[in-house]
């Protein structure tokens, strides 16, 4: 399946939280236990009635799903999680019942609303993906929000690209892309993000160097960023320099007297955006047939020939040594003047794989 910039959200399976500190990393836990359906849920005996993207249950629960053993600690991370617009959250003092609502909830891609085969509302934990807003975490860099190494992984994999049209580099590996032009970074410009010193970024790409490899281009361009665990129909893996390389120098060639303002980075990012889809054409790396075209939309097959009619009016129909048609009529053949008006009694139309009528060219 592809993944194109222009999709809105993207896939998380469960089985890949990120991990380490950050509260990214709190709120994808929580959203991978909350309900994917309306329906009943159980909790220490007690039936309580959940809505998509919510959860009900006690604090211990909640304990236990952020894996922090803290009771102030698990209620000030949903606070926290509450006051950045990101989940909403009620606590009944009477009856310790806390409910929790994922407010970035994907609705489209949750599945059927009810299920015959069982009752369940919860997902089983580890298995299934969750449906990520690709802008989710945009709310953190407007408000200048220092991230942790969960914001940072999250934050990558939300903007992964695939086989993207306007991204050349996307269709040798899965590819991180920050807006329509973001597709070279520089660990400045990712340190300038996420509020982090040049080394810290670094250290971090070292660290997830098996699911975010970083591969270097040449010159003063900055580098590409890959997500070889994004879930694809095959496992994939990072592309060579080599490959990188041969698309980066054909993309230089497309330039040649175009002008772009900015740094080197800046107009290497316009150049993939606009020739990326002439690049692939040019290398054959575009997507087969057979696999571009499964949609939603019959195909018609071609059209061999237009043909029109011939009037009532005519007396013979005959055909040459060329095989062309033609016919001898009393009146004029046309109402109008120009063959565009068509035939004055009959209609014209067209005609899959056989020809009758009088041949338009």
């Amino acid at each position: 399946m592809k993944c194109l910039f222009k999709y809105q959200w993207v896939k998380l399976p469960r089985n890949q939280l990120p991990s380490g500190k950050g509260i990214m990393g709190a709120w994808a836990r929580l959203a991978s236990r909350a309900a994917f359906r309306n329906g009943q849920a159980t909790y220490c005996g007690h039936i309580n009635e959940v809505k998509k993207g919510s959860w009900s249950g006690g604090v211990v629960g909640l304990k236990s799903i952020l894996g922090i053993k803290n009771r102030p600690k698990a209620m000030d991370t949903l606070t926290t999680l509450s006051e950045l617009g990101y989940v909403s959250h009620e606590l009944d003092p009477n009856t310790k019942k806390l409910t929790y609502q994922i407010n970035d909830w994907v609705f489209r891609c949750s599945g059927a609303a009810c299920m015959n085969e069982t009752d369940a509302v919860y997902a089983t934990p580890g298995y299934g993906f969750l449906c990520l807003p690709r802008n989710i975490t945009d709310r953190l860099v407007k408000q200048h929000y220092c991230f942790e190494e969960a914001d940072a992984w999250l934050d990558l994999w939300c903007h992964t690209v695939w086989q993207d049209p306007r991204n050349a580099f996307s269709h040798t590996a899965p590819a991180v892309q920050l807006g329509p032009h973001g597709a070279v970074f520089s660990l400045e410009s990712l340190g300038k993000r996420w509020g982090w010193e040049k080394t810290k970024v670094w250290r971090f790409f070292r660290k997830h160097a098996d699911t975010f490899p970083l591969l270097k281009l040449p010159g003063s361009f900055g580098c590409l960023i890959f997500n070889i665990a994004y879930p694809t129909s095959s496992p994939v893996a990072a592309p060579t320099s080599e490959e990188v390389v041969r698309i980066f120098n054909e993309i230089r060639t497309m330039k040649r007297n175009t002008h772009f303002q900015g740094t080197d980075r800046e107009q290497l990012g316009r150049m993939i955006a606009w020739y990326s889809k002439t690049v692939l054409t040019k290398l054959g790396m575009t997507p087969a047939p057979e696999t571009a075209v499964q949609g939603r939309v019959a195909l018609l097959p071609p059209i061999l020939r237009a043909y029109i009619s011939p009037c009532g009016s005519c007396k013979s129909l005959s055909m040459d040594c060329l095989g062309n048609y033609t016919c001898a009529c009393e009146q004029d053949y046309f109402s109008g003047a120009s063959p565009r008006d068509g035939p004055v009694n009959r209609q014209g139309g067209i005609d899959y794989g056989r020809f009758d009528g009088v041949s338009l060219w």
